[in-house]
């Protein structure tokens, strides 16, 4: 096989691989009545957490999250707050946003195919793995929140 063709090969088994990741997330999280975007920006919010670390994590603009930030807060899962620089917003969980990140973590934890498929051993080699090929992407214009939303409940 080719160099071009072996790229070729494991660029289409990452996308396959992320999508069925999304998919099953999306089924172990159906039965919390939450949309998927809000309960990855659930698990994403640890302490004080600022909006645009947010931002990069899901690979949206900062303005998304905003709207994102907006419906966690009508769902009473989130305070928004400034931060120690008033220009940076921090989003902390509520006790039922705090609630709600536990129920998402356990349902996630025990579907898919990085909770049994592989032994700890794998896990650490794929982790180091995905570490070098996203290592320096920083500048790269991420993606995932410019799909439509809307069919998740998520709007703008």
């Amino acid at each position: 096989m080719s160099d071009l063709s072996d790229a070729r090969d494991l660029a289409r088994m990452v996308v396959q691989l992320s999508e069925r990741a999304r998919a099953d997330f999306a089924a172990a999280i159906a039965e919390l009545d939450v949309p998927v975007l809000l309960a990855r920006t659930v698990l994403l919010v640890d302490g004080r957490t600022p909006m645009r670390e947010i931002a990069s994590e899901l690979g949206c603009d900062p303005s998304y999250v905003t709207s994102i930030a907006d419906q966690l807060e009508t769902r009473g899962l989130v305070v928004r707050t400034a931060g120690r620089d008033r220009r940076v917003k921090v989003l902390e969980l509520t006790d039922a946003g705090a609630e709600l990140k536990s129920a998402v973590s356990e349902a996630v934890e025990h579907h898919g195919p990085f909770a049994y498929q592989l032994d700890v051993t794998q896990k650490q080699t794929l982790r180091e793995l995905l570490t070098i090929l996203l290592a320096g992407n920083d500048d790269v214009t991420m993606t995932s929140c410019a799909i439509d939303h809307t069919a998740e409940g998520v709007t703008r």
